[in-house]
């Protein structure tokens, strides 16, 4: 097991992330040494498709420790992060009587993560949180760092909170019951992270999508545990330095640039109604699209780019994106919860491991119409046709 700690301040605010096969089935001994106090009850929080398949177990294991355990469980998709499905979340621990040291546990993928996460950041003010990611996507990113939210339907993520999960279980036996679509995901959400750490997380991203495609049974071998604990590792750097993610940050260390390829994601996720695509199928569109801005403002060498093309094509096929209309894209975009004074604040490439944000009024609405077209555009890899997209 890799064991790494995301530490807030000296004594008080610590997230301990343990990232190993089999680990869920220590849950009970971590829950035990991550709290201060032992919780009396303990709140799953999770969906159906993933309580059948874990949460039986998960509850079995810490009921055998003399924990009371209750599970509530949620609708399965992004458009079900709504105010109503948060109501029931925390009707759920109220109507159990929960307590102010008692645990809220999410298992599951980032919806159940951001929603269990927003749940018990504000009942009582805040329940201690573990999170248990089922995801690649959630592994290695929404259970890192804190951020919980809701949707508004104008835009994703708009209502939420900061709340430090105080562990997060990362078991790898879990990735091997994803849907390929899933799996793509969050491998564009490696690309995303690995494209603004550095060129060693990078190559040892891509070294990893190769060795996936050539058998998906690596996702279960020590090298892919070492590359998920890496990537929470860059995580937890940033979001130590700086946890709120300030607004008057823009240096290469600011949290902001976690939002590489996002700002176009979250406004092909709002278009689409959250149906279309995984989250990090709509990043991997935002990274290309990023990727040609960046080119397009003389930032990043047409030789970085096509990298960052390739990286992303070794992802997997993304959903087609051909009857969007540019227009409705870049109406959403004017939703981007991370805007600044009104303006879209867009984190761009110099180089693998050069991040840079670009206030939105450097960019002009012909750039960006222009970069929107060049990376939503089909391309060919070697006869094979990938991100297709047509745009009107």
């Amino acid at each position: 097991m890799r064991r790494l700690e995301l530490a807030l301040n000296q004594e008080t605010r610590r997230s301990e992330i343990n990232v190993g096969r089999g680990v869920r089935q220590d849950l009970a001994q971590l829950i035990s040494t991550s709290l201060p106090r032992v919780p009396r009850r303990i709140g799953i929080i999770s969906n159906d498709r993933v309580f059948q398949l874990y949460g039986r177990e998960i509850v079995r294991n810490l009921k055998r420790e003399r924990f009371k355990v209750f599970e509530w469980l949620m609708p399965e998709g992004e458009r079900h992060k709504s105010f109503r499905v948060l109501e029931n979340a925390v009707r759920f621990l109220n109507e159990n009587q929960f307590e102010r040291d008692d645990l809220v546990v999410a298992l599951g993928g980032g919806v159940v993560g951001d929603l269990a996460g927003f749940a018990a950041a504000i009942y009582l003010r805040g329940l201690p949180l573990a999170q248990i990611p089922t995801t690649l996507l959630s592994q290695i990113d929404s259970s890192v760092g804190g951020k919980t939210a809701i949707n508004l339907p104008s835009g994703k993520n708009l209502v939420g909170a900061f709340h430090q999960p105080a562990c997060v279980v990362i078991d790898t036996e879990t990735l091997m019951s994803l849907p390929s679509r899933e799996l793509v995901s969050g491998f564009c959400e490696m690309v995303k992270q690995a494209l603004i750490a550095d060129k060693s997380l990078f190559e040892k991203t891509v070294d990893g999508l190769r060795q996936v495609q050539s058998s998906r049974d690596f996702l279960l071998t020590s090298d892919f545990e070492d590359l998920i604990a890496s990537h929470c590792g860059f995580k937890a750097s940033i979001v130590m330095g700086d946890e709120r993610e300030s607004t008057g940050r823009s240096d290469s260390k600011s949290r902001r640039i976690l939002n590489f390829g996002h700002t176009t994601a979250h406004a092909l996720e709002a278009v689409t109604n959250y149906r279309r695509f995984r989250h990090g199928e709509a990043v991997g569109y935002g990274m290309l699209v990023a990727g040609e801005l960046s080119r397009n403002l003389g930032l990043l060498d047409p030789r970085e780019l096509e990298s960052l093309r390739e990286a992303v094509h070794l992802c997997g096929p993304l959903p087609r994106a051909d009857r969007l209309d540019v227009n409705h894209i870049i109406a959403a975009l004017k939703h981007d919860k991370k805007s600044v004074d009104g303006q879209i604040n867009w984190v761009l490439l110099e180089g693998v491991g050069l991040p840079r944000i670009v206030e939105g009024k450097l960019v002009s609405a012909k750039t960006l119409r222009l970069s929107l077209r060049a990376g939503l555009q089909t391309r060919r890899y070697g006869g094979e046709v990938h991100t297709n997209a047509k745009i009107k």
